[in-house]
């Protein structure tokens, strides 16, 4: 069986077309591309013409059609899924739908790498923002990619904070910490960010790279082998970004961006007197027998070194910790039940140590219940080992007192 894939990108300034032959179990591949903004209407079908005539392929040899469909520019987006829609339903032949960024992580993916990286894809989004999705190179897959993170919208300046509370996510799932690749055009659109392979360890600068015909022709293959292709109808382009233009006003009100990314971006800032209500709040939610406000205010009158990761106007999470002469002790750490599992108590506890590093101590210790499993793995997950127990620690309720283990991580082998 001869199998005649026609690819279409259009997401970026580029128009492409590609024509992908498999038969007898050899591949070809012919494609034609055209760089030129707003010319992708009156260029895609002269050139998918163009490029099945010189393949000697007629457009009734077509198997499917496939198409990039974002995230990108609107106009590129939709001529590209009208176009494929179009020859689809005259053909009665199915859509392959293609994630644009997915198809940057796959130009950027190198077979004979020993350890590859996953792959942080950022294509420019005007308005100082960035289309931004996570992949990584997975076999066992069907489309030999795991999708770490779905297309988001953020701004340019976030990505950095949007990494930090981010990648332990995505490293718990692996057996050996990879590093991370920034790729996409969006590194040659904000020269800024290749300040984060200084700022951020195991952070790699990858190329400028676009989504191209060709390799969305090489998804759309592995598409048509595994889960197949849809009807027409069913085709539809990527849209992230949920309004195209915002008013100077509304710019101003901080509105742009796309919701979704903001669930998952928080800042670190050092604890004021005005988030206790919050902090309390939290630990109210996450503790049986949880610290007061008034604990809270006396540990920040004390000079303590306290945390909060917030997210737009809300608290999400914190810590507090005692730098003494020999050690740091994280007393209290804790994140809102609706943000865990977001990176968020990750992102804390390294800022607890960093400002232990800073201050020349070699250690972080704390204790943990033995009754909490979660928060147990959560520390052995980032480094901390048990080192003790100390006996009757916790209150337990109805008169009894519970155990605490002490764990400790090493920094200077961190």
């Amino acid at each position: 069986m001869t199998l005649h894939i026609l690819a279409l990108e259009t997401s970026s300034s580029q128009c492409g077309v590609a024509l992908l032959t498999q038969a007898d179990g050899r591949l070809q591949l012919h494609s034609l591309n055209h760089d030129g903004t707003g010319e992708h209407a009156e260029r895609l079908l002269p050139m998918a013409d163009d490029l099945l005539a010189k393949a000697g392929v007629f457009r009734s040899d077509l198997s499917a059609v496939a198409f990039g469909q974002g995230p990108g520019g609107f106009t590129g987006l939709r001529v590209a899924c009208g176009v494929a829609q179009g020859i689809a339903f005259a053909l009665g032949i199915p859509v392959l739908p293609i994630s644009s960024l997915q198809a940057v992580a796959a130009r950027n993916f190198d077979p004979a790498a020993a350890l590859c990286p996953i792959s942080v894809v950022l294509q420019d989004a005007r308005m100082g923002e960035v289309y931004l999705a996570v992949y990584q190179a997975d076999g066992d897959a069907a489309s030999g990619w795991r999708e770490l993170q779905e297309p988001i919208l953020l701004n340019a300046a976030d990505v950095g904070p949007w990494l930090e509370l981010s990648r332990p996510a995505w490293q718990a799932k692996n057996s050996e910490v990879l590093p991370v690749r920034l790729v996409g055009d969006a590194l040659t659109a904000f020269p800024a960010l290749a300040q984060l392979q200084v700022e951020q360890p195991d952070v790699q600068l990858g190329r400028p790279l676009r989504p191209d015909a060709e390799t969305i022709a090489r998804l759309a293959l592995i598409a048509w082998h595994t889960v197949g292709g849809v009807e027409p109808e069913f085709a539809a382009p990527l849209y992230v970004r949920d309004k195209v233009a915002y008013t100077t006003l509304e710019r101003q009100e901080g509105k742009g961006g796309n919701p979704k990314a903001a669930q998952h971006l928080a800042a670190i800032r050092p604890m004021a007197a005005g988030d206790l209500e919050q902090v309390a709040a939290i630990e109210q939610s996450v503790q049986s027998f949880p610290w007061t406000r008034g604990n809270f205010a006396d540990g920040l009158e004390a000079g303590y070194g306290a945390w909060v990761a917030e997210q737009g106007s809300r608290i999400a999470g914190f810590c507090m910790a005692m730098f003494a002469p020999d050690v740091a002790h994280l007393l209290v750490i804790a994140v809102s039940p609706s943000s865990q599992k977001t990176g968020i108590g990750a992102a804390l506890i390294r800022r607890c140590e960093r400002e232990a590093v800073a201050r020349g101590l070699p250690a972080v210790v704390l204790e943990v219940r033995p009754s909490n499993a979660g928060a147990l793995e959560f520390y052995r997950h980032h480094g901390y080992e048990q080192i003790a127990v100390r006996k009757d620690y916790y209150p337990a309720g109805y008169g009894r007192r519970e155990d605490a283990c002490v764990m400790q991580k090493r920094l200077n082998e961190a």
